[in-house]
């Protein structure tokens, strides 16, 4: 399935570069009988429906002469929405000040999910202020430590 990932970035890539835009993230998954083609798109002040539609059209023209896929699936392009997935470093970086959720692979500090303000990001640490209960404290975890991280919306 990372095979079908890799190569649909490699096409994808010269579109959204042309048309300016950020690609966070490619799913190739399958949800009982249907595969489906996830592309998230996104730029600074968010895309819209049409830009999601020219990606898709122009993806599609590509895909169906190329034809990398062995069975039907769905194409599906979209924003990744407020609780956008952090997954570069420069994800990280152009998110400092806002609010993230993380999971690592191994516990830190005795834990595995953390959710607090990004303060920095520097040489592959990630340095997070995180609530417990009524005291603040500042934690840093390795960039390489984190399996998932996604933006956090606050209520």
């Amino acid at each position: 399935m990372s095979k079908v990932t890799e190569i649909v970035e490699e096409l994808v890539t010269p579109i959204i570069e042309d048309m300016k835009l950020d690609l966070v993230d490619i799913e190739y998954v399958k949800e009982g009988k249907n595969w489906f083609l996830r592309l998230f798109i996104d730029k600074e002040n968010g895309v819209d429906i049409e830009e999601c539609g020219i990606v898709s059209e122009r993806l599609s023209v590509i895909l169906d002469e190329i034809d990398p896929i062995p069975h039907n699936y769905f194409l599906e392009v979209s924003s990744p929405g407020a609780e956008r997935p952090l997954k570069k470093e420069s994800d990280f970086t152009s998110s400092i000040g806002k609010n993230v959720h993380l999971k690592t692979y191994e516990p830190i500090e005795g834990e595995k999910t953390f959710e607090g303000k990004l303060i920095d990001f520097n040489e592959g640490v990630i340095t997070l202020e995180i609530k417990i209960k009524t005291r603040v404290k500042t934690i840093e975890i390795p960039f390489d430590k984190v399996a998932k991280a996604r933006l956090a919306v606050v209520f």
